[in-house]
């Protein structure tokens, strides 16, 4: 996928930067649909814990995933928009264990043993925040209440600034088999900048080990358009990511929300923005293209004969909010403050914040605050979305057959909007087909935009999602 995005001159701006430009406007990254805005704080618990007892009494039920979220870090890093809570004294992590395992009791006693678990996945924060005895004991805990399957993806997010190798091994004997390591950037005044010194000895000694202890997947996380960057800087990134030559790579945008998160307002003047933000994004692209990794669509490249490649050539490849997936078709069920989890026709959320977390466990209350109950509407729009996302394909005979609607009269309007993204050659729509073309995967959130019926409700979108490139 070439492009002439890096070789152009704020002068003389390439026709691609001329695209990144006007389509490098605000939009949901879809992990769901609908997406996190629509949901209602009128959806509580007690509706969340009749749609898990409905699930489990399905006739063919669902296999399960499973999501843990662990808040805790040591320090702030200033980019961060996760759900994370401060705090050097590790104490903090024994009583939130404590909860977290009353959640695990009350969601494992609604999922029959039956059922096997195809994905495990620790987030946060930092999973490795708790030590090898406590990572050992909730895993444990886990096991002893589920049946994880033998061939499970078992994944974990890991700082290098706070993972030891004794905790690699552990994680290895436990069984996990693929690592997400986060660098975000290799300069070191980008890191002073953000607080998040890292430099590349330490984040390749790390890597080396996990690699030498035989993980399946090895994952690594860089943001373009952090302060301080330039397309110099940023290449000297990527050249250092190409020497530990991990099996996949995220290359996220850096989402900009001050009014959010307050300690982003630091970084004003400092940002690269526009053109210069671009051609940083651009150039980062081509070396990663060049190196021999595939651009799977959504900020994600990974080695040709990786299993993310080939579900999308075969068109099994799923998303869900770990990102892209190869185990579709679970329920996924979320434990831990600020998780999600999608179970049935449902997507729920527990507490965002630790003290009403806490208060709703202690009161034998399961933890939701929101949720939504997904419309066949929504449905049929979030498989066209999904198609478009992981296929970069939507086959309309395909979906008329699943949904029972006439594809060009149901979506006629949104047809029409892409004939836009069509001129200049984004999407390619024929009588059967919508392709994203190999130059729309970079806009593939604006090509599945085009099929979201909320995006001309509610609020200004500049204040609820971040912009697509």
């Amino acid at each position: 996928m070439k492009n002439d995005l890096a070789t152009a001159t704020p002068s003389q701006p390439s026709p691609a930067i001329s695209l990144l430009e006007k389509y490098n406007r605000p939009g949901p990254r879809y992990t769901s649909y609908p997406t996190a805005p629509e949901w209602d704080d009128q959806f509580d618990a007690k509706d969340f814990i009749q749609v898990v007892e409905d699930a489990d009494r399905e006739q063919t039920p669902s296999p399960v995933s499973l999501y843990v979220h662990l808040p805790f870090c040591q320090s702030l890093c200033l980019f961060c928009g996760c759900n994370v809570v401060i705090n050097k004294n590790k104490g903090v992590a024994t009583p939130y264990l404590a909860s977290l395992k009353k959640e695990i009791d009350w969601i494992s006693a609604s999922v029959s043993r039956d059922r096997p678990v195809e994905q495990l996945h620790w987030g946060g924060g930092t999973p490795t925040y708790l030590s090898s005895e406590q990572i050992t004991d909730l895993f444990n805990y886990l096991n002893d209440r589920f049946t994880i399957s033998s061939t499970a993806e078992l994944g974990i997010e890991i700082d290098p600034r706070a993972t030891t190798d004794d905790q690699c091994r552990v994680l290895k004997g436990l069984g996990f088999n693929r690592i997400s390591m986060g660098v975000q950037d290799f300069n070191p005044e980008v890191q002073k900048t953000i607080r998040r010194v890292q430099p590349f000895e330490m984040t390749k000694g790390l890597f080396d080990v996990c690699r030498d202890l035989g993980f399946e997947s090895i994952n690594i996380d860089l943001i373009y358009g952090l302060p301080h960057q330039t397309t110099g800087s940023f290449v000297d990134t990527v050249e250092k990511l190409l020497q530990i030559n991990p099996d996949r790579i995220a290359l996220f945008s850096y989402a900009h929300v001050p009014w959010m998160k307050k300690q982003q307002g630091s970084f004003a003047g400092h940002l690269p923005e526009g053109r210069e933000k671009l051609r940083i994004f651009s150039l980062a692209t081509q070396m990663l293209i060049d190196a021999g990794y595939r651009y799977i669509g959504m900020d994600h490249f990974a080695r040709p004969d990786d299993e993310l490649c080939r579900a999308q050539d075969n068109r099994t490849l799923h998303r869900n909010f770990q990102g892209y997936t190869t185990r579709g078709g679970c329920d996924l069920y979320g434990m831990g403050v600020s998780s999600i989890s999608a179970v049935g026709d449902i997507y729920a959320q527990n507490w965002r914040d630790l003290p009403r977390y806490y208060a709703a466990i202690e009161n034998d209350h399961w933890p939701t605050m929101r949720g939504i109950r997904v419309t066949p509407e929504d449905k049929l729009r979030r498989s066209v979305i999904n198609r478009i996302l992981c296929h970069c394909l939507v086959v309309k005979p395909e979906v008329e057959e699943e949904y029972g609607v006439n594809f060009d009269q149901h979506f006629a309007a949104e047809l029409e909007s892409l004939e836009e993204l069509e001129g200049d050659g984004l999407v390619s729509v024929s009588q059967d087909t919508i392709g994203v073309t190999p130059l729309g995967r970079i806009f593939i959130r604006n090509i599945a935009m085009a099929f979201d019926s909320y995006l001309t409700q509610g609020s200004n979108p500049e204040k609820r999602f971040s912009k697509t490139v």
